[in-house]
């Protein structure tokens, strides 16, 4: 089967991507808008891009209702901070409970019952139920389309680290304790840790 992207609907050609791209990553984004009221959001288009500068991003589509930007894009377009919260397995459930489209004047962290935590460096909070905080200043946004099924590209730099001390080994952070959750296609998710196996990157032979 080959299918062209184009001649779907978006959300047609979206099912076929996000059962494609697995499993993803999850980047928990706290924001607070310019008056100080926090927000919590969950995107799973998210990575890596380099260590130095160090540069993380992530991907916000438009709603699928109506086009319209998400108060986490908002949020980081007005105050260039943000940070991301890793989701490990207990606070998955709180999590999914802040992908629900709240109204822009509800606080997820008061929503789903997470605490807030002042960041080193950034004034957006962090979750202080999650393990890994990766606290961010913005580098550069990019815009794709204008209607459902479009996105934009958050770069961000960053700043501080922050890793729980029990995580926290020679320089690594033990992934086995961080138990880290991932999204599959639909409604599933899988724990990253419950089947992995080491396969070593070979070294160009010598002469």
């Amino acid at each position: 089967m080959n299918v062209e992207p184009s001649t779907l609907p978006w959300n047609e050609a979206y099912k076929l991507m996000i059962g494609s791209i697995l499993p993803r990553p999850i980047a928990f984004v706290s924001t607070i808008n310019e008056a100080g009221q926090a927000n919590l959001a969950p995107f799973s288009f998210f990575t890596a891009i380099s260590a130095d500068p160090m540069l993380v991003c992530f991907s916000p589509m438009l709603r699928g209702t109506d086009g319209a930007r998400k108060d986490t894009l908002n949020n980081i377009e007005a105050t260039r901070e943000f940070v991301i919260n890793i989701v490990s397995e207990k606070i998955v459930k709180q999590m999914n409970d802040c992908a629900i489209e709240y109204p822009p004047d509800v606080d997820e962290f008061d929503a789903v019952g997470l605490t807030r935590q002042s960041s080193q460096i950034v004034k957006p909070p962090r979750v202080a139920e999650s393990d890994v905080h990766l606290e961010c200043v913005l580098h550069d946004v990019l815009h794709f389309g204008d209607k459902p099924g479009g996105g934009s590209l958050v770069i961000g730099q960053v700043v501080n680290i922050y890793v729980k001390d029990e995580l926290y080994f020679d320089g690594k952070i033990d992934t086995v304790k961080l138990q880290p959750v991932g999204r599959m296609a639909g409604q599933v998710y899988t724990r990253a840790m419950a089947d992995t196996f080491v396969l070593e990157r070979k070294k160009q032979p010598t002469k």
